[in-house]
């Protein structure tokens, strides 16, 4: 007999884009409500009172004063570089050849990739988050390993075998046809298998020959369902050198334009620096940006502009960039987020923040008809946070006088003792 669930609290609503229409109006708190989970799935929502007596025989897991969130969805990560996040003191190009490079050598051993792809999941979920996409290395045991373990864990994740054939060191470096036969097996092997997704990943464009990339431009074409992520416009030093490497390139967006690898599908981690002519054509294939603040401001790369990226109607995901990023939190990457905003000239809503971390991070993987809300029939993947997880956030909260003066200082000061509770596809996280 399947086990039933019922999960009670405050659950926090999508309605709609929170930057289409007023944030207020977009994104509700349901009081006193609960959620059936059955399957894997969440098969109902209603008051609290309803759903129990509906279903006298669930387990009910009541959650007074905290929030019940759909888990979180880290659009931009590199789980290869777990174990050097927060290495001191680089510009992008030097970080990536004194730390990131030698770290993601190690990944030609199974047994490291293992151990690291179970430590990465397990502190991504101690901090709420229960789907990322993410790069991984060159090596296609990299790939085999995180699979293997987030399908071990029933876990929704999308990754892909990082591909590199210039510009790395001798160990990092495949070849345009060994990038397209090893991504193109892993893709036949893994891709739809349970909850995983492969994406086909070039880092960016100056470790990739034009050859590398028209190679990968064409497995996409063959595999359109698959996503394609790689990164542009970080840093206006790395602009400068893909001018160099590509001079007769129309901007760093032509580089993939070019090869194929610019489309519907595609992801774009960072797009700081976007000439006029490059949102154009982000908006006209309806393609995915990433923010990723706390990596942009710990590497000094620049000043993501939501506001105006939002207004044009790009979609846009949030990301912690493990390990550019310096923390593996979602709550500190929606803190980054909020004060990147501000030095830009907006503010950011707590509605805001929440849907870019769920639904809009969701939306931007195409996953939103499985995860990233709270509606019926969506995988149960949920979050669930202490909005008095600590003595200088329990202040705070006791002299709130509405739900999002509430709930907006655990956005800001919170931490993995906010996560309260973490459910993937179901079944509840024992959480390390």
């Amino acid at each position: 007999m399947t086990q039933k669930h019922i999960l009670s609290g405050d659950l926090l609503v999508f309605h709609d884009d929170p930057f289409e229409v007023p944030p207020e109006d977009a994104v509700q708190i349901q009081s006193d409500a609960a959620l059936l989970i059955e399957n894997g799935k969440i098969t109902a929502r209603d008051s609290r009172d309803i759903l129990i007596a509906a279903h006298p025989e669930a387990a009910h897991h009541p959650h007074p004063n905290r929030l019940i969130c759909p888990g979180f969805i880290d659009a931009h990560v590199h789980y290869p570089q777990t174990a050097m996040i927060a290495s001191w003191g680089k510009r992008l190009i030097d970080w990536l050849n004194t730390y990131t490079f030698p770290e993601e050598m190690r990944f030609d051993h199974p047994a490291y990739a293992a151990e690291i792809s179970a430590r990465y999941l397990d502190l991504t979920a101690a901090h709420g988050t229960t789907t990322m996409a993410s790069f991984c290395t060159i090596h296609p045991t990299s790939v085999e390993a995180l699979f293997t373990e987030a399908a071990k864990r029933g876990q929704r994740i999308v990754a892909g075998k990082t591909c590199m054939d210039r510009n790395a060191p001798e160990g990092l470096r495949d070849t345009a046809q060994t990038s397209y036969d090893e991504s193109k097996a892993l893709l036949e092997k893994w891709h739809g298998v349970g909850r995983l997704s492969y994406a086909i990943t070039p880092r960016f464009s100056p470790t990739s020959t034009p050859e590398q990339l028209e190679a990968l431009g064409v497995l996409w074409a063959e595999n359109p369902d698959c996503l394609m992520q790689t990164h542009l416009s970080e840093q206006v030093d790395e602009i400068a050198w893909v001018k160099d490497l590509f001079p007769n390139a129309r901007d760093y967006l032509d580089t993939y334009e070019a090869f194929g690898l610019l489309g519907e599908r595609g992801v774009y981690g960072h797009a700081i620096h976007l000439e006029p002519r490059e949102i154009d054509r982000l908006k006209d294939v309806d393609a995915a940006l990433v923010h990723c603040p706390t990596s942009n401001t710990f590497i000094g790369s620049g000043l993501f502009d939501m506001a105006g990226l939002k207004a044009r109607g790009v979609s846009t995901g949030l990301a912690t960039d493990t390990g550019g990023g310096s923390s593996f939190s979602m709550l500190r990457t929606m803190a980054a987020a909020y004060e990147v905003a501000q030095l830009n000239g907006s503010v950011l809503h707590a509605g805001q923040l929440l849907w870019l971390a769920t639904a809009g991070s969701a939306k931007s993987l195409h996953l939103s008809d499985k995860i990233g809300t709270l509606e019926v029939g969506m995988e149960a993947d949920i979050a669930i946070l202490d909005l008095a997880s600590t003595a200088a956030i329990a202040q705070r909260y006791n002299n709130a006088t509405h739900h999002w003066d509430r709930i907006f200082p655990t956005l800001m000061m919170g931490d993995d003792r906010a996560i309260a509770e973490v459910w993937i596809g179901g079944a509840k996280q024992i959480l390390s």
